[in-house]
């Protein structure tokens, strides 16, 4: 029998009951695994267990792709007219924005951020995103191409057909949002995996899909493990694209796989390490909040986070001054406090990594400016955490840490500084703070990185293209671009008087 979390926020900033089924979402009804099996889910602010959701299996992905694929050939796909694909997304923002206080609140327990965060960024960019798309449901458009006077030729874009979505625990409801729109709009059919560590609001989503009159079998839900949900969706024979954020190494293993079994198109948007480069003319106030925003937005579990800064020699002790007072201001504490910047890491694998991390940068030889410890007694909360006297060697320079945790360089020149910059396996974002405008645009070009952020950081659009370079990833994100990710192009040639 399908179970059902209910939870009753009687909180600052959010009062309200939130119930819904928590089986798996397969052709348009909530079920049981065939293999009956649970995970818990723990609020991170207290490590208490709050409630149980359903984990699927591989034989549940099989049941999952064929019920898509039927949607697909019957319901969906080439039989639904971009308008209608278009009125179904828009449809969909809107019953989010109805409940989005519900969403935000959803996304502050199960993550453990700041509630005004989620409500205000998390769920505003979710709905944007879905109206984006909605848009450009009825606007993908193939061409017309000259040959000569006796032939045709044009071109189709096409949809996949069912394609798999793996989505990472850190921003859960906004990766959901940012795959399953361009894939909507471009007539596929779903089959989505949310994180075990967060699985909550995507199945809240479920009904929300339902209401909005999605045909059964359009999108599918399968929570459960990335060893055997995610695995089984990168060796299906029957999804022929996956799109996946996360690490690099599940990265690479879902790319081998797709390479073993039917070569299926694969979009990876990975890790990162982004340099965030302030120069000495750069207006130091601002360059400190941004600088804060983009190692601290999210407790730093962001992949674009700013988590190796630069600074100029001749602002350095000043920008660290004020860094070190803005640092310390943050309030860390229950996300649904008004007043809460920082809330807790989302687990106590991420806690332990975090900490795992600062041990390494201090057996390594770096200095500890600020932080360095955990905060509070209950909980997976870890203080903001600076690091002076890094090399490039440390771990804590080089690897990913998500976490509230920075690095800060002192450089001295912009050959020097764009060096250090492009020294990582990484290339997903970066930033550069000057007020001269023809130093920041000739930085931006040396930069090897998806994202260039100039006097701002961690500030995406949803109609401009997020994604890496190197190891960070393949394929884009959000804008036009990632339409590219859901179509196939198909060239047609009409023979209109050529002849044999």
């Amino acid at each position: 029998m399908v179970g059902t979390f209910s939870y009753k926020f009687d909180t600052p900033t959010f009062k309200g009951t939130s119930t819904f089924p928590t089986g798996l979402f397969i052709n348009g009804k909530f079920v049981d695994p065939v293999e009956d099996a649970t995970i818990d889910v723990i609020n991170p602010t207290n490590a208490k267990v709050i409630g149980k959701v359903a984990i699927g299996s591989s034989r549940d992905v099989d049941i999952a792709v064929k019920v898509a694929q039927d949607a697909f050939d019957k319901s969906w796909g080439l039989n639904v007219a971009g308008s209608e694909r278009g009125k179904l997304l828009w449809k969909l923002a809107d019953l989010m924005e109805q409940n989005a206080d519900e969403l935000a609140a959803l996304e502050a327990l199960d993550v453990g951020k700041a509630y005004s965060v989620a409500r205000n960024f998390d769920i505003n960019g979710c709905i944007a995103t879905l109206r984006y798309y909605a848009g450009w449901s009825d606007k993908d458009h193939g061409q017309t191409i000259e040959t000569d006077e006796n032939k045709l030729a044009y071109t189709r874009h096409e949809p996949i057909g069912v394609v798999g979505q793996i989505i990472p625990w850190n921003l859960p409801l906004v990766m959901m949002c940012w795959k399953i729109g361009p894939a909507l709009a471009t007539g596929n059919t779903i089959v989505l995996k949310p994180s075990e560590v967060t699985p909550l609001s995507a199945l809240r989503m479920c009904s929300l899909v339902n209401e909005a009159g999605y045909p059964a079998g359009v999108v599918n839900i399968i929570n459960g493990l990335g060893s055997t949900v995610g695995q089984a969706m990168s060796e299906h024979m029957g999804i022929e694209k996956i799109a996946f954020t996360g690490s690099t190494v599940t990265g690479r293993k879902i790319m081998e796989a797709a390479a073993r079994t039917n070569l299926k198109n694969v979009t990876l948007e990975l890790g990162g390490k982004s340099p965030n480069i302030i120069f000495d003319d750069a207006e130091i106030e601002q360059a400190v909040k941004w600088a804060a925003h983009g190692i601290y937005f999210n407790h730093g579990q962001a992949c674009a986070a700013g988590s190796r800064i630069f600074v100029q020699a001749g602002i350095y002790d000043e920008f660290m001054k004020r860094f070190t007072a803005h640092s310390q201001a943050l309030t860390l504490g229950d996300p649904f406090e008004p007043t809460t910047y920082q809330g807790p890491q989302v687990s106590q694998t991420q806690f332990d990594r975090i900490m795992n991390y600062i041990d390494s940068g201090k057996k390594d030889g770096a200095k500890v400016h600020i932080g360095g410890g955990r905060h509070g007694s209950e909980g997976y909360f870890i203080q903001p955490t600076i690091f002076t006297n890094c090399r490039p060697e440390m771990k804590i320079v080089k690897e990913e840490i998500f976490g509230p945790v920075a690095v800060v360089i002192k450089f001295t020149d912009e050959e020097d500084v764009v060096r250090q910059a492009n020294d990582t396996a990484y290339g997903l974002a970066s930033a550069i703070f000057t007020q001269n405008i023809n130093l920041a645009l000739r930085v931006a070009h040396k930069i090897q990185a998806g994202t260039v952020w100039i006097n701002c950081t961690n500030f995406p659009e949803v109609n401009v293209p997020f994604g890496g370079y190197k190891q960070s990833g393949i394929g884009r994100e959000l804008g036009e671009y990632a339409l590219r990710n859901y179509t196939a192009v198909k060239a047609v040639h009409v023979n209109l008087g050529h002849k044999m």
